[in-house]
């Protein structure tokens, strides 16, 4: 079962920190390449960050240097950790897990991050 599952939203003051996770259950978790997006009131779904198969991560420029995506592939288990958090991170965040490859693109129902004072 692909189907990830998205955790560890919430609320969250500005300078905050929080980490997201997503879990799935394929057979073989590390063949899959996860991405994690964002989609806030109004606006289009925004690709945030994303880790290869191979390990091989990027970010959106927005991010970086305070967001940091890591996998665990014996837990089968997608991490996003989000430091220095400001209010333009608020939004509901989507775990994809995909390889077209294998014909496989499943993405999850998301979790909300709100970042107020």
């Amino acid at each position: 079962q692909v189907q990830p599952v998205e955790s560890g939203g919430g609320s969250v003051q500005p300078g905050g920190s929080l980490r997201l996770s997503c879990a799935a259950q394929p057979r073989v978790f590390g063949i899959y390449h996860i991405d994690w997006h964002r989609q806030a009131p109004g606006n289009q779904r925004e690709l945030v960050a994303t880790i290869t198969n191979g390990g091989r991560t990027n970010y959106a420029d927005s991010v970086k240097g305070r967001f940091t995506i890591s996998r665990d592939d014996r837990k089968k288990m997608v991490y996003l950790q989000m430091n220095s958090l400001n209010p333009e991170d608020t939004a509901v965040y989507y775990c994809r897990v995909y390889n077209l490859r294998y014909d496989v693109d499943a993405w999850g129902e998301g979790t909300l991050v709100t970042v107020s004072s």
